[in-house]
């Protein structure tokens, strides 16, 4: 089986695809876009793709793309703690940083350390953190620091020069699942932390108690929603589809009727699937 992931080799989502699919053909993809569109394509049967980061919050673009792609949905989501290490080429000296390069999560959540520490030094955005720590490798000449994980320091043979930089100790992202299958995940040799339903709501038009109807569908079922969030359907502003998590098994019975009555206001539907929540290691 394929699998895709949010490349190069190193990147944090790696490290977690390679822990759900320690078996399988792993494919690393440039971009997230690029992880979806191997799926659509059939060219992998599955990818794996960060959805959240307790710090900095959703990954807009995952959600984005998974309104855009219909036929796809979440077989899985998976939990792993992030730890960020500022590194460096080995021929290279801590306090000659001219610039520091990283993905913009990374950046973001280590943000606090790089201002107190490093607050002159330039931050330029990469694809990924394992991007980022490859392009230094490949660059001894170069006065950069990237922000990464031991595994790409390992694999690029890079000098980190400070551990664990991120801003909180509680730092954790989440990671999906994604294929057009339909399957059921499962993996004994992973703690099950939860298990909850994903899905996509469309208001029909922007009145007065449309949020709080759609609401109320699930409140009076005493269905419980561990998520709700907006994001702009980029038609105009003021125009948004709503990404919604039900926590708890999927009742065929209670929870089906719910999208019955969803559609009969009108509201476009889109159910991403019932799934299991993982935790990994870091």
């Amino acid at each position: 089986m394929k699998i895709a992931f949010l490349g190069p080799h190193a990147s944090f989502t790696q490290l977690a695809t390679a822990q759900l699919f320690p078996n399988e053909e792993l494919l690393p993809q440039a971009n997230i876009l690029d992880c979806f569109n191997a799926v659509e394509k059939g060219e992998v049967d599955k990818a794996v793709v960060p959805l959240e980061n307790s710090i900095e919050g959703t990954v807009s673009m995952t959600l984005d793309y998974l309104y855009k792609t219909s036929l796809i949905k979440i077989e899985a989501e998976a939990v792993m703690p992030i730890a960020h290490h500022l590194m460096i080429h080995p021929d290279n000296n801590a306090n000659e940083i001219e610039k520091i390069y990283s993905h913009p999560q990374a950046l973001a959540q280590s943000f606090h350390f790089l201002d107190t520490n490093y607050k002159e030094v330039q931050r330029q955005d990469f694809s990924s953190t394992a991007a980022a720590a490859k392009y230094i490798s490949e660059h001894p000449e170069l006065k950069r620091a990237a922000v990464a994980n031991q595994f790409a320091a390992n694999l690029y043979g890079l000098k980190i020069i400070n551990r664990n930089i991120q801003d909180f100790e509680q730092n954790h992202t989440r990671f999906i699942i994604i294929s057009k299958r339909n399957d059921i995940y499962n993996n004994d040799k992973l703690e099950v932390i939860g298990e909850k339903s994903g899905l996509l709501i469309t208001l029909p038009e922007d009145h007065a108690g449309g949020l709080h109807q759609v609401l109320s569908v699930f409140a009076w079922r005493k269905m419980n929603l561990s998520k709700i969030e907006s994001r702009t359907l980029k038609t105009g502003l003021g125009n948004y589809f709503f990404y919604i998590n039900v926590a708890g098994k999927w009742d065929a019975v209670l929870h089906e009727n719910a999208l019955e009555e969803l559609k009969s206001i009108n509201a476009n539907v889109d159910f991403l699937g019932n799934y299991k929540e993982f935790l990994l290691e870091s």
